[in-house]
């Protein structure tokens, strides 16, 4: 083993710290792919439940309609300004559809998670608003990689 996957492997989050910081930050990239162009990669803000990712999404978007041709997907959260500061998590796999789309509110218990955590997140509420334009997708990663360089000054010593 080299001393860089050494390093790597020192500078992962353990699975505890991953779940903190993804229930904490709030935007995440998102990467889709197009059938017979570039990728696409966009803002989004998202929950996470320990074991998935979700995202609610506007279904007449890019991100939504190269999902429904293509659904494999690569999202990153990540933070930090200088170097030793930095920190992330980038998630892949395939994303899935749940509950009806546009969402209208019927009850589907897939959902019940993701809507009581997104609302209390985003907008201190207790009840899931919905728009119609929205829907959510699910993404519990095939492949999961972290890092935080806060951590190599533990390294120097």
């Amino acid at each position: 083993m080299t001393d860089t996957q050494r390093r790597g492997r020192r500078i992962m989050m353990t699975p505890e710290e991953r779940d903190i910081y993804l229930r904490e930050q709030r935007t995440c990239r998102v990467a889709t792919l197009a059938a017979d162009g570039p990728p696409h990669i966009g803002a989004l803000w998202f929950v996470w439940d320990g074991t998935s990712l979700w995202l609610y999404s506007i279904t007449r978007s890019l991100r939504w309609s190269q999902l429904c041709e293509d659904p494999r997907i690569a999202v990153v959260v990540d933070d930090g300004v200088e170097y030793d500061e930095l920190r992330g998590v980038e998630l892949s796999g395939t994303a899935e559809f749940v509950g009806e789309a546009p969402r209208t509110g019927e009850r589907c218990p897939e959902l019940d998670v993701p809507e009581r955590l997104f609302p209390a997140k985003y907008f201190g509420m207790e009840e899931m608003p919905h728009d119609g334009r929205h829907a959510w997708l699910r993404l519990t990663p095939d492949a999961t990689t972290s890092w935080d360089f806060r951590k190599l000054a533990d390294l120097a010593r």
